[in-house]
């Protein structure tokens, strides 16, 4: 196996039209470990528009990057991930949505989003997220997994840009290795780098027009995705493990 430099627990989408429009429109499958032919968009230049998410592969984020701890392998952390992942319960929304998130263009899941039931009914999501809510997925996926993560390096501490970081958030990264977890998680699929506001305009309806047939409705979270970083910074999907 190809060495890998951190890990991360993705979602990612299964195989399918989804999956493959994603790649596609990023120029990587994390899956094949290959880069792919973007859609031809007319005045602009699609590779460098997704160059930084590119190197991750089309993913929600559950888990950050992080690299593993003195001791541990990725035998131990897969291992672990699929005790994890029987332990969890699917949630689904009804929907993804397209929208501008800090100057990039995502898609998150639109309307309530809840846990599944054994027949397949959504349950209802409170403010603060019930058991089995999809913040709640995520920040059982943190706190579980915690322990392969090595702790982080004054250099990398210092990439996060502690000083403008809310006190909170600051907490977070020295507790957990990354500022936006827990109550500060936002879940979303990245679609873009930095935009200036025009430029997002005008690639938001040809985002829509190359997704829209393609989106899943209900959009659900049905496993969790390892994935590694390899040498070269691309992230390649190692493991994929079905939710309980």
């Amino acid at each position: 196996m190809v060495k890998m430099n951190r890990f991360a627990v993705y979602y990612a989408p299964e195989p399918g039209a989804f999956a493959n429009a994603a790649a596609s429109w990023l120029g990587w499958d994390p899956v094949a470990a290959a880069k792919v032919g973007h859609p031809v968009l007319r005045g602009l230049e699609l590779a460098a528009l997704t160059a930084d998410p590119r190197r991750y592969g089309f993913h929600g984020t559950l888990k950050p990057p992080f690299r593993l701890a003195s001791g541990l392998d990725l035998a131990a952390l897969g291992a672990a991930l699929a005790e994890l992942a029987q332990d969890l319960t699917a949630v689904q929304s009804p929907r993804l949505e397209f929208v501008a998130l800090e100057g990039f263009l995502a898609l998150v899941p639109g309307g309530d989003t809840g846990s599944l039931s054994p027949d397949g009914d959504t349950g209802s999501l409170s403010p603060d997220g019930d058991t089995g809510s999809l913040s709640d997925l995520a920040a059982r996926v943190v706190t579980r997994l915690d322990r392969f993560r090595a702790a982080l390096t004054e250099a990398e501490i210092a990439l996060r840009r502690p000083h403008l970081l809310t006190l909170r958030q600051r907490q977070l990264l020295d507790r957990y290795g990354y500022p936006h977890v827990m109550e500060e998680f936002r879940f979303h699929l990245t679609l873009s780098g930095q935009l200036t506001p025009s430029r997002l305009a005008t690639l938001l309806p040809l985002a829509q027009a190359h997704f829209t047939p393609h989106l899943p409705q209900p959009f659900r979270i049905a496993d969790l995705c390892l994935f590694g970083e390899a040498e070269d910074g691309r992230f390649h999907l190692l493991l994929r493990h079905p939710l309980g």
